[in-house]
C-alpha cells in the first residue's frame, strides 16, 4: 500500500523538475533582460569617476529637492482626500459608487500625456475653469502647484487602491464589536478599523509616493520644464539631453531615481512579509 501512495508523489516530482528544466532559459533571459540595463547604468555611474560631482551639482539638487517636496505633498493630499473615499468604496453603497471606481482607473491606464492634457484643458489659462480662476488671480498651469496636481492625478489611485483592499480586509465584525461598546463611528475608525488595515496604507503611501517621484508626462505638459519651479527629476533628465550635457549628469540621475524605487519597493515587501506573518 505504501509503495502504491509513494508512485505518484514520484511521478509528480518528476513532473516538476521537467518544468522546471523547461521554464528556467526563458525565465533567465527576462531576468537578464532586466538586470543588463540596470547593471550598465550602476557600472557606467561606478567608473566614470564623476558620480560625486555629478551628484552634487545644482541641476541635480534642484531637481532632487523640487521632487522631494512636491511628492510629499502630493502623498499628504492622497492620504488626506483618498483615505475617506477609499473607505467609502470599501464600506458603503452610493449612488456613482461604479462610476467612481471607474474613473480611479482612468489615470492608472491611460498614458500620463493624456492626463497632463486633461488638466491643462481644464485649469490653463484658457481651459474650462482657467479664466475663473485667472480672473481671481490664481494661475496654476506652469507653476510648482501644477506640479503637485499631475503627480496627484496620476498616483493618488494607487494610494486609494491599496487603501480601499485593507479596508476590505478588515472585518466587519470588528467595527460591530466597538460600536455595541459605545465607540462613536469617528473614533471606530480610528481605534478599529484604521490600525488593522495600517499596512495596506502604507503600502499604498509607499506606491502613492515613488509613481509621484517618477512622474514625467502629465507634469511636462501641464506644468512644464522650469527651472527651479517645475523641473523634477524626470524632466532634468530630458533636460541634460537637450541641452547637450554628457552623459554621466543624467546617469547620475538615473541613479538616484533607481535607488529610491529599489529601497522603496524593499519597504514594501518587508511590509507584505511583516503583515503575512502577523497573519
Amino acid at each position: 500500500m505504501t509503495q502504491v501512495l509513494a508512485q505518484p508523489r514520484e511521478r509528480t516530482t518528476g513532473a516538476r523538475l521537467g518544468l522546471g528544466w523547461l521554464f528556467a532559459p526563458p525565465a533567465l533571459l527576462f531576468a537578464a533582460f532586466l538586470a543588463v540595463p540596470l547593471a550598465a547604468l550602476a557600472w557606467r555611474a561606478v567608473t566614470s569617476g564623476e558620480l560625486a560631482d555629478n551628484v552634487t551639482s545644482s541641476l541635480v539638487l534642484d531637481s532632487l529637492r523640487l521632487s522631494a517636496i512636491t511628492s510629499t505633498v502630493t502623498l499628504a493630499v492622497a492620504i488626506m482626500v483618498g483615505t475617506p473615499l477609499a473607505y467609502l468604496l470599501a464600506r458603503r453603497d452610493f449612488p456613482g459608487k461604479m462610476l467612481v471606481d471607474l474613473l480611479l482607473d482612468l489615470p492608472i491606464v491611460l498614458p500620463p500625456t493624456v492626463a497632463g492634457v486633461a488638466l491643462l484643458v481644464a485649469l490653463g489659462r484658457k481651459g474650462v475653469l482657467g479664466g475663473e480662476l485667472d480672473a481671481a488671480g490664481v494661475n496654476i498651469a506652469f507653476t510648482t502647484a501644477a506640479v503637485v496636481l499631475a503627480q496627484l492625478f496620476v498616483s493618488a489611485p494607487f494610494y486609494i487602491r491599496t487603501v480601499k483592499a485593507g479596508f476590505e480586509s478588515v472585518e466587519p465584525v470588528y467595527e460591530g464589536v466597538a460600536s455595541t461598546l459605545g465607540a462613536s463611528p469617528l473614533r471606530t475608525f480610528w481605534r478599529v478599523t484604521l490600525p488593522l488595515a495600517w499596512p495596506s496604507l502604507v503600502a499604498g503611501a509607499i506606491l502613492c509616493w515613488a509613481r509621484a517621484l517618477s512622474e514625467l508626462g502629465a507634469t511636462l505638459i501641464f506644468a512644464g520644464n522650469l527651472e527651479g519651479s517645475t523641473r523634477t527629476m524626470p524632466l532634468a533628465i530630458i533636460s541634460a539631453f537637450e541641452a547637450g550635457k554628457s552623459i554621466d549628469v543624467p546617469i547620475a540621475l538615473s541613479v538616484i531615481l533607481v535607488l529610491a524605487a529599489a529601497v522603496l519597493l524593499l519597504l514594501l515587501r518587508v511590509l507584505a512579509r511583516g503583515a503575512a506573518m502577523r497573519v
